[in-house]
């Protein structure tokens, strides 16, 4: 099989050939939800949620190795040939530098033949050589992304449960019910929103609440991200350059002016029916006044007047986050699947016999 490096902003076609997995994939991997669009997908693959640096690599069958009839899922790499699964490698570069994250796909029809493994080796012995000593992945409990991970030996380190609300079915008044039942604990506090770029005198504040996530579960020895403005705006281009409509809610203390919580809400224009919540923080210092359902009760009027075609929402949370998932169920949302984080050493991912690395970039075959 032959395994090629590729740039994305050059190589469009190729880009879009690893999509095109993804999306016959989806169904099946990711159910119960809007496959990513072309446009969100390509963000995340090329710049990932915090924009850290990342490889891209193609798979397609080497002479010998043809791809079975009626699977290709698009114009192969610069060798030719249907292209048959590729992975993004992440390497984390401000913290978890030990660490590599390895998001997989290989085409639906061609699963069960060895090619998930191939690419799995090939993404550990890149993993190795990069100086990282462990793997990470995910995939949705039940799958064939759950069932690989325990083949190969991964180990699920944290699991979060995907919970969807039907927006329609909130009852009338039920909104105001939950703002009225909050009033006296977070009196003192005032709410603002802004749609897209926050303005620049928060960006400060909001990097301080993305660090008070770090008390939220996480997997073990994960160190957790630290935030400045910089990496706000980041996430804000990332965000822009996918063409998503992004809508943030916050809780200002009114004694001293400090922002004392955030939530974070996008809608894919490809799928205005479908919102995917984002961050929920409410700062340590500010918790006990019932700021997160003030929050996310608000976010939920403010998406009546923007996104009135809004029908479903979906978030994920960490089973053990017993708070969190205590005011989502109080709105509405309910379990509609589990996603699974896996990690195995790099070391315990074994290069295939007689392969070899390509340290800088160049084609790869044999595998």
């Amino acid at each position: 099989m032959r395994i090629e490096l590729f740039d994305a902003a050059e190589d469009p076609a190729a880009a879009r050939a690893l999509y095109e997995i993804y999306l016959a994939g989806a169904p099946d991997d990711v159910p119960g939800g809007p496959p990513m669009s072309p446009v969100v997908f390509g963000g995340l693959m090329v710049q990932g949620w915090c924009c850290e640096p990342r490889e891209m690599w193609l798979a397609s069958p080497g002479s010998g190795a043809p791809a079975r009839a009626g699977t290709t899922a698009g114009p192969g790499p610069a060798a030719g040939g249907p292209v048959v699964g590729g992975y993004v490698l992440e390497l984390p570069d401000r913290e978890n530098q030990d660490r590599a994250g390895i998001w997989l796909l290989v085409a639906p029809g061609q699963r069960r033949a060895g090619i998930g493994t191939a690419l799995l080796r090939h993404a550990g012995a890149r993993a190795r050589h990069l100086g990282r000593i462990m793997v990470t992945g995910e995939a949705m409990d039940g799958t064939a992304g759950s069932g690989f991970g325990r083949a190969v030996g991964a180990t699920a380190k944290l699991t979060e449960a995907r919970r969807t609300l039907d927006v329609r079915a909130i009852p009338v008044g039920r909104l105001g019910e939950l703002r009225s039942s909050v009033k006296a604990a977070s009196a003192g506090y005032s709410l603002l929103d802004w749609s897209g770029p926050m303005p620049g005198a928060y960006l400060d504040a909001v990097a301080r609440l993305n660090e008070a996530m770090h008390d939220a579960p996480h997997g073990a020895g994960l160190e957790a991200q630290r935030w400045d403005a910089e990496r706000v705006r980041a996430t804000e281009r990332r965000a822009l350059s996918q063409g998503l409509r992004h809508y943030s809610v916050a809780a200002k203390d009114e004694r001293t002016g400090e922002l004392a919580g955030l939530t974070e809400l996008s809608v894919d224009p490809a799928h205005p029916g479908w919102g995917h919540q984002e961050l929920t923080v409410v700062a340590r210092a500010h918790r006990g006044h019932r700021l997160g359902l003030l929050l996310k009760v608000a976010m939920l009027e403010l998406l009546a007047e923007r996104e009135p075609q809004l029908e479903a929402i979906e978030t994920y949370n960490a089973e053990t986050n017993a708070h969190m998932v205590g005011i989502n169920e109080m709105l509405g949302y309910r379990v509609t699947g589990r996603l699974a984080f896996w990690q195995m050493p790099a070391a315990a991912v074994g290069g295939a016999p007689g392969s070899r690395v390509p340290l800088s970039g160049d084609p790869v075959s044999g595998l």
